[in-house]
């Protein structure tokens, strides 16, 4: 019966049943021959009547006279039963109401706080030079772990974050926009791996989330959905933020809840993070106004640091000057801090700059310049989100919720991005296209560096200076400067040991369990109906009160575009694949890779390569890493970056139409949702009905940065063509459309076969052509990232300077046809 009680005090009745029957068939089954051959009755009725009893018994246990206290491992957790009783009329009955879902006693709030693209050496918590005080703060009351990893980049570090599996386990082995049609890579959460947030919400949390998701496979993220892989619907009661892996600061691609909406047109010192926190404010205040007893959630993933570094002049200003001696400087003056700091061992090893990476001092006097600037923009930015989050930790502490709040904040979803390559740039749209930015691009728009004007990123040498000590960066999952980042853990009186240090070996499949334990909250083993498959991480909650306990992360595989390491109880193999973060293809096969040995309980940075010495320890793990590769389904290894970036390789409601015809004005359609008009030719039709002076946008698709639009001004219809805010063509009517119905065409006729190529664009006005222009380049793989493809208005940025958003067409938009030629 003790089997049968804890069975029934973790399950919903639907589940008791059959179990029961379950146990009563199998009971049968074993006993058949004394009960169907039984000579006399007695033996049957006795045989019947404890099995009666057995069921009498079970249907009287407290489970179900209040199971909404034990089940916690089907959620949501199931209504208590009717406990009142039902008569002929009011007055001889007794009501009784269902019992609400409460959080267990003591279950703390929950702030979870992810910054990206952080190196580990970039926060001053961490020994780096850029100041963040509020980070500061939150270590000086908890603490600081030094061995804590992420998946090497964006979308895979969060769904593993959210879920506590590894990414290629819940499918995210890449970023969305880089999905394929393997198990570990098609970018689909599954619904056996439910987030932290919907068993948290299920268990009486109130949730919401703030910033980037990188969750939505992108060909989902349309006004259409479907929605069962948005926030909303993945555990979260409210989301504010953008879907996509990164945005403009300055004009975000914005959606709250499941609308996309335009950001505020009337603050022109509008920048995202501050409205971030603003919304996260406002709602954790409301939450606890109206339901103080009730703890809440929030995840806060700001943009920042990712490109576009966009920052307000002021604190990009506060660190002028302050960079002029170059990455090499700063990566030993972080170094030197780290060991002050006492954040690295005493005898860790600063590994050297890679051949790939220029010495500063190599430099021309200009290049530096131009340099040091891209990193005080930088600096600025994460600076400016420091004091931001500052604002929601204020706000905590006004209502006297500070130490009733587990704060966890992780600096960074991957160590620093290289992504800008050797020049950096003003405009990262060109590096999705395989264009590079000459140098003197790049010095003409220095001024603007961190402005609207402006999708810049810096040099790969700053990142990896502030991945410091460790090797390489962002992307490469196979050294820890691709995967180590800072981790601060407060939670108010819980936390003795404050300001410590913990280096305990962790991974960012942890924080879920951790966050569950401390809530007092177990693992369940269905939702939604669904079979849950097992949490991977383990708890961190264990390491709070003993600095020198070791550590339960025994084992952890690494993996991210071909690149792979493997850790097992202090050992690393690691192998680092032949492509380089700012490289558009790999220039070794994966037969080709060297191994590397690392044995880090001695060796803190990974400086000395042991695979000499050690060659049997090596082939160990290289078998073990293969193993966990299986099991986790990260294979089949695959290194291709631009090819995977094209829409074309992924479901979409656009697959196998080559017409597409809008009757309304439909803003934020995404890329992978849209009308593929890149390397083709194709043809606009706007059917529109005008007033005198009509003007407005007809459709569009990108921005400052990139992009195409058909509008009216002046009531002449114009089409103009940006090519990566290098080059752009306008091809303009020269006279305006009639008042009443009229029809404007575009034609535009590609240049034969090939990508990138040029072509000629035609305009006409009821079949009669009125303007004709060529384009001399098109752009091949990516339009934008953030920018969308709308109709009848303009969302984000304008394709040309000649209109401001939204430019909304003021006649009669009755129909847009676009097909594909």
């Amino acid at each position: 019966m003790t089997g049968i009680r804890s069975s029934l005090k973790r399950n919903t009745p639907n589940i008791a049943f059959k179990f029961i029957f379950k146990f009563i068939f199998k009971f049968i089954f074993k006993f058949k021959n004394k009960f169907i051959f039984a000579r006399n009755t007695k033996t049957a009725i006795a045989f019947l009547t404890a099995i009666a009893l057995m069921s009498s018994s079970i249907f009287s246990l407290p489970a179900f006279a209040d199971y909404g206290n034990y089940y916690g491992d089907v959620l949501p957790i199931p209504q208590t039963p009717f406990k009142g009783k039902i008569g002929t009329t009011y007055k001889e009955s007794q009501p009784d109401f269902p019992k609400l879902v409460q959080a267990p006693a003591k279950a703390p709030n929950v702030l979870l706080v992810l910054l990206d693209d952080v190196g580990f050496g970039q926060t001053s918590t961490f020994g780096g030079l850029i100041e963040t005080p509020n980070l500061d703060r939150l270590a000086a009351m908890g603490l600081r772990y030094n061995q804590f990893h992420t998946t090497a980049l964006c979308s895979p570090t969060r769904a593993a974050l959210l879920t506590g599996r590894n990414h290629h386990s819940v499918s995210t082995g890449v970023t969305t926009e880089r999905a394929s049609g393997f198990p570990g890579y098609t970018a689909i959460l599954p619904r056996s791996a439910a987030t932290i947030a919907e068993i948290l919400r299920s268990n009486g949390y109130n949730t919401a989330a703030f910033g980037k998701w990188h969750n939505t496979p992108d060909y989902e993220t349309s006004a259409v959905g479907p929605f069962d892989r948005w926030p909303t619907s993945l555990g979260f009661d409210y989301f504010y933020g953008f879907l996509g892996r990164n945005t403009n600061q300055w004009t975000p691609n914005l959606v709250e809840n499941t609308q996309h909406i335009q950001q505020p047109l009337d603050r022109p010192d509008y920048h995202l993070t501050p409205d971030l926190v603003d919304h996260a404010i406002n709602w954790i205040l409301t939450q606890q106004s109206i339901a103080p007893d009730k703890p809440f959630f929030a995840y806060l993933a700001p943009g920042a640091t990712h490109a576009p570094h966009h920052a307000p002049k002021e604190w990009i200003d506060k660190y002028k000057g302050k960079f002029d001696q170059g990455w090499d400087k700063l990566r030993a003056d972080i170094f030197e801090r780290q060991l002050q700091l006492g954040i690295i061992p005493a005898d860790t090893k600063l590994t050297p700059r890679p051949a790939q990476i220029p010495a500063w001092d190599s430099l021309t006097t200009t290049e530096q310049k131009v340099y040091a600037h891209q990193f005080e923009v930088f600096a600025g930015f994460l600076g400016h989100t420091d004091a931001e989050v500052g604002r929601v930790i204020d706000a905590i502490e006004r209502i006297g919720e500070l130490d009733n709040t587990l704060i966890v904040f992780i600096a960074g979803d991957n160590g620093g991005s290289a992504e800008g390559g050797l020049t950096g740039g003003a405009n990262e749209f060109k590096f999705y296209n395989g264009v590079e930015e000459s140098p003197e691009e790049v010095l003409a728009a220095i001024d603007d560096l961190g402005s609207p004007k402006t999708f810049n990123h810096f040099h790969a040498a700053w990142a990896w200076a502030i991945d410091s000590p460790f090797q390489w960066t962002k992307q490469i999952a196979s050294h820890f400067g691709g995967t180590r980042n800072g981790l601060v853990v407060t939670w108010g009186d819980r936390i003795k040991d404050r300001g410590g240090i913990r280096s305990q070996f962790h991974h960012v499949i942890d924080i879920a369990p951790t966050l569950l334990e401390a809530a007092g909250i177990k693992e369940p083993e269905v939702v939604n109906g669904t079979k849950q498959k097992p949490i991977e991480g383990t708890s961190l909650v264990y390491s709070f009160d003993d600095p020198a306990i070791a550590s339960t992360h025994k084992t952890q595989y690494f993996e991210m575009l071909g690149n792979r390491a493997i850790y097992d109880r202090g050992w690393v193999a690691a192998a680092r694949h032949g492509r380089l973060p700012w490289e558009r293809v790999s220039n070794t096969t994966f037969d080709e890779d060297k191994w590397e040995l690392y044995n880090i309980d001695r060796d803190f940075s990974e400086s000395q390569d042991l695979a000499q010495e050690h060659p049997q320890k090596l082939a160990e793990l290289q078998s073990l890493f293969l193993k966990e590769a299986k099991k986790y389904q990260v294979l089949p290894l695959d290194d291709r970056t631009v090819q995977r970036f094209d829409v074309n390789t992924r479901p979409s409601v656009t697959t196998g139409r080559n017409s597409f015809s809008y009757y309304t004005a439909v803003t934020g359609i995404p890329e992978g949702s849209a009308p593929n008009t890149k390397n083709r030719s194709f043809r606009i039709v706007a059917d529109i009905d005008t007033k005198s002076g009509a003007e407005g946008v007809l459709v569009t698709q990108g921005g400052r940065f990139s992009g195409w639009s058909l509008f009216l001004q002046d009531g002449k219809p114009t089409y103009a063509y940006n090519y990566l805010n290098s080059d752009r063509t306008i091809i303009q009517s020269s006279e305006p459309v009639a008042i009443g119905k009229s029809t404007v065409k575009f034609d535009f006729a590609y240049d034969g076969s090939g990508i990138g190529a040029g072509g000629i664009g035609k305009l006409f006005i009821n079949d009669k052509q009125v303007a004709e222009g060529r384009i001399e380049k098109t752009v091949s793989f990516r339009i934008g990232s953030d920018e969308s493809f709308d109709v009848g208005q303009d969302t984000g940025t304008s394709v040309v300077d000649s209109y401001q958003v939204p430019f909304k067409f003021t006649g009669n938009l009755e129909r847009v046809k676009l097909d594909l030629l």
